[in-house]
């Protein structure tokens, strides 16, 4: 908006404040020096205040303690306009009530939609400097007599958190900075639009959160760098809190809504686990591509799955935390040794955990997910998959254990929070239930369906005999392979020995050729026989990456990989658990080292 012939220009700050209507869409406020409407998205404003500020002009105010010359190194351009509105906010209870605050330390308030405004300086508020810049104001979306007003003075030296609220449409206002370090600049204020106590607070060091209206504040602010949050909004559909920051990018805190059923009470559980919501089941696509170079950036999408937000009382921090925090205390006086023993036993106690378990309605396991013991909110992401666990080995160097993960059909499911602690198990929230949707019906139904459960135990059990099987034989295989250089020490029946060895290793790879293909073949990509393996990862294939299952041809490559394992089997069996065993103590009573396995 412009100024019309006749009026003084406009005065318009670099975060001159624009908002939408709370009861209208198309009705848009905007200020200046001035409060502005338009009922029609902005094609067109009408004024509904005079000048909100105290008019001064800037060029005549004490800098550095004096008013300087005009012929002085003046750079306006480098500096936002003076005098000017900074804050808007409209009650979403009364279209009526506004609120406007300015730069120069004015809070202006009307009650008929913009006909008279009632005025009052920041040093009137409790505790404020009459300097004190309005950074915020926000109205109570409850409670027509409920505002809020976020101020600093931090040109003028001063760090003080300035943060205010009225229950009495803005006749009196108290401070609600409990919890609020000292020197600690606010910046915005949010107020949740389903929970009325539930408020959120951008500082200079990071984000508050109040669960009473602001009689007391939490950090919040886990995952963000120590960074200044300048602004702050809510994704109402998605319950999303978005934070812009100066000079570090925006963030997004995915889902919050577990955070309306914390109460300052509820934080005396010893554990809460919150309802999460209806969780969305499809296939998600990967794409993209990594040939784009550094300058391509995309951040990380919300996880699939179900979001599982929960609160632990206490982390029980292990004897090597306890005992480091005490010598810290100690400062310089003589530290203790605590002695061999207990280092001893501080080397190899259990990490605590969080155990989420998650149960169909049955009261069936259906997951289990896994993290360490922390203090404070934590989540934690179901991707609604059932592990099949066939087998482990013990001598893998991977930390995760690896599993068949199959999609769990829709329904409703529970969720219930555990904490183990040197080893003992115990529950710290009772079970919450929440449900799996598809996101859509399948166009087609398979005829196989109702094959799928038996058709996924017999698949599992078809892999972890192969497995154990193949184990054994590559055990086998290593220790054969040893035997070639233990012939050596070997101080009699050399000979003979020695063409065991080899026969045996030309069997070996014989059956390898059979087990696993050409290795020739694998190293230039030849085709090839396919393998039991590749056979049992097709069949495997029915029941991931799809929403259809498996089909005849996956039953059918089950079939097949059945039929040539079971061909297979003894003479892998009879290779491993017979022939290498037998020369092994053969090799042993001639003398040569026994082949540790």
């Amino acid at each position: 908006p412009q100024n019309r012939l006749g009026e003084a220009y406009e005065r318009y700050n670099w975060d001159s404040p624009i908002l939408v209507s709370h009861h209208d869409p198309k009705r848009l406020y905007f200020g200046t020096q001035r409060v502005w409407r338009s009922e029609n998205r902005g094609d067109s404003w009408n004024p509904v205040s005079s000048d909100l500020t105290k008019n001064e002009e800037r060029l005549s105010l004490l800098i550095m303690s004096k008013q300087q010359s005009f012929d002085n190194a003046w750079d306006v351009y480098a500096m936002s306009t003076y005098n000017t509105i900074t804050s808007l906010a409209e009650s979403k209870q009364n279209e009526n009530v506004l609120y406007a605050g300015t730069d120069d330390g004015i809070l202006q308030m009307t009650k008929d939609g913009g006909k008279n405004w009632t005025k009052m300086t920041v040093n009137q508020l409790p505790g404020v400097p009459e300097s004190a810049f309005v950074n915020d104001i926000k109205a109570d979306l409850f409670n027509e007599n409920v505002a809020y007003i976020a101020l600093d003075n931090h040109k003028f030296g001063d760090y003080k958190p300035y943060l205010l609220k009225t229950t009495n449409g803005g006749k009196k206002w108290t401070s609600i900075t409990n919890g609020i370090p000292d020197n600690t600049l606010v910046w915005r204020l949010v107020q949740d639009h389903v929970n009325p106590n539930l408020l959120f607070l951008a500082t200079e060091y990071g984000v508050y959160i109040s669960f009473n209206q602001g009689d007391k504040w939490h950090k919040f602010s886990n995952g963000l760098p120590t960074i200044s949050v300048r602004d702050l909004a809510i994704q109402k559909r998605e319950n999303d809190l978005v934070l812009a920051t100066f000079g570090r990018s925006f963030y997004v805190l995915d889902d919050y809504s577990a955070l309306r059923d914390i109460s300052e009470s509820s934080l005396e559980q010893e554990g809460i686990l919150f309802q999460p919501r209806t969780a969305l089941q499809y296939q998600p696509l990967i794409g993209g591509t990594s040939s784009q170079g550094a300058s391509f950036f995309t951040s990380k999408n919300p996880e699939y799955g179900a979001l599982i937000r929960y609160y632990v009382k206490e982390d029980h921090k292990s004897t090597k935390s306890k005992r480091i925090e005490k010598e810290k205390a100690l400062k310089e006086t003589n530290i203790p040794f605590p002695g061999w023993e207990a280092l001893d036993n501080e080397m190899v106690e259990a990490g605590n955990e969080a155990i989420v378990v998650i149960r169909d309605m049955d009261g069936n396991v259906i997951d289990q997910l896994v993290k360490p013991l922390k203090k404070g909110m934590n989540h934690v992401n179901w991707d609604l998959k059932q592990p099949f666990g066939t087998t482990v080995n013990a001598n893998s160097k991977n930390k995760n254990i690896r599993t068949w993960r199959f999609n769990v059909k829709g329904g409703t499911y529970n969720a219930q929070l555990y904490k183990r602690v040197v080893g003992e198990t115990s529950p710290l929230s009772d079970p919450v239930a929440f449900e799996v949707k598809r996101i859509r019906t399948n166009v087609l139904t398979n005829p196989l369906a109702n094959e799928t459960e038996a058709y996924t135990q017999k698949l599992m059990a078809l892999s972890k005999a192969l497995s154990k099987t193949e184990h054994a034989f590559n055990k086998a295989s290593k220790q054969l392979e040893k035997f070639e250089k233990t012939l050596k020490f070997t101080t009699s029946n050399q000979d003979d020995l020695t063409k065991e060895v080899y026969a045996l290793r030309s069997e070996m790879h014989a059956l390898k050729l059979q087990l696993k293909g050409s290795a020739a073949k694998a190293e230039v990509g030849e085709k090839e026989q396919l393998s039991i393996g590749y056979r049992i990862y097709f069949a495997a294939n029915g029941l991931m990456g799809n929403s259809y299952g498996p089909t005849k041809l996956h039953m059918e490559s089950y079939d097949m990989a059945k039929a040539m394992f079971e061909e297979l089997q003894p003479k892998l069996d009879q290779f491993s658990k017979v022939k290498v065993p037998t020369l092994a103590k053969k090799l042993e009573a001639n003398g040569a080292p026994a082949v540790l396995n």
